[in-house]
């Protein structure tokens, strides 16, 4: 497949869509390299899947540009979209069909040579695992199969990028690892994968990562650097009695800025993480509490989004007043 070689797989420069008066994506930029696994991250609502639609060339942009593969998003839509592989989070394969039909079927769409198409079929079916169901009507698979199968069909005509738009939601813990193991698999052949994903743990399995909230990319990079370099506050974790009443007895503290339930515990989040422990432990030990453990921790990509979330809101609001 003849692709431009140079540059970046994906480029975005000040991408705007419009609804109305209503800006689902602002002004964001970004660059994805070959072979990487990049994540979109973020809340339901965030502008995750509009951002896709305008880079697939499913929707139009209202402002900014960029490429995808090397062919231009605003004059090169329907190039872009014999060159890229896409998974939408709606299963959208024939499920009356079997395996091996929803795979022909694709290959005809594809206009895959027909010398070429029983080898892609076969690749696909043993890639995704599927051997043993091939003739399988696709209704009866599981969440985990059906998912595997899209994937295949999305890249049976070997794209130099897939699009990947919240492709786990809804399934089980282990289908979500196996199907991870595959994009690896993918990766590693150099293909460019471009995720959507509101899940903090999945997140991690990329490169980097871009986090957007309510339009607005707020932040990129890898996961170790956004857990560090990107985190201007402490994280403490807080192990004590009745977490989610102590909640509210730890929110009250000037030294805290966040505070939410983490597991077994609650992750607390502070300008000074010393100052913090302190005047928690002083407050949960005058209430009665007993407290099995207050210390610092590496932040979890949760608590990284939601302290630049609420730092951003702040100065928003800060902003607001001022004017």
């Amino acid at each position: 497949m003849s692709v431009p070689e140079q540059g970046p797989a994906v480029t975005v420069r000040d991408l705007e869509r419009r609804f109305g008066s209503f800006v689902a994506v602002n002004r964001v930029s970004f660059d994805v390299a070959k072979g990487e696994i990049f994540g979109f991250l973020g809340p339901n609502g965030s502008g995750k899947s509009t951002t896709i639609r305008m880079l697939t060339g499913i929707l139009a942009p209202s402002g900014g540009g960029g490429t995808v593969a090397g062919f231009d998003i605003l004059t090169e839509a329907e190039k872009i979209k014999a060159h890229i592989g896409y998974m939408s989070q709606r299963f959208s394969l024939y499920e009356d069909l079997t395996v091996e039909e929803n795979i022909d079927f694709y290959g005809g769409i594809y206009r895959i040579p027909k010398e070429r198409r029983r080898e892609r079929k076969e690749w696909v079916i043993a890639m995704a695992g599927l051997t043993d169901h091939r003739s399988s009507r696709t209704t009866i698979l599981s969440g985990g199969w059906k998912q595997r199968l899209a994937l295949g069909c999305a890249v049976l005509h070997e794209p130099p990028v897939i699009f990947l738009d919240e492709p786990t939601s809804g399934v089980d813990p282990l289908s979500r690892r196996r199907f991870w193991d595959l994009i690896y698999e993918l990766s590693g052949q150099g293909v460019t994968v471009f995720v959507t994903t509101h899940y903090m743990e999945e997140a991690e399995y990329c490169d980097r990562i871009g986090l957007i909230h309510r339009g607005d990319l707020i932040a990129v990079g890898t996961p170790r650097e956004l857990k560090t370099t990107l985190m201007h506050e402490d994280v403490l974790d807080v192990v004590c009695e009745r977490p989610q009443d102590a909640m509210a007895e730890i929110r009250a503290i000037e030294a805290v800025s966040e505070v939410a339930l983490f597991g077994k515990g609650l992750h607390v989040v502070g300008a000074d993480g010393k100052a913090a422990a302190a005047a928690i432990r002083q407050k949960l030990q005058a209430k009665g509490y007993r407290i099995d453990r207050i210390e610092p921790i590496t932040p979890s990509l949760e608590d990284v989004f939601v302290s630049l979330v609420e730092a951003r809101d702040r100065a928003q609001q800060t902003a607001e007043v001022e004017a």
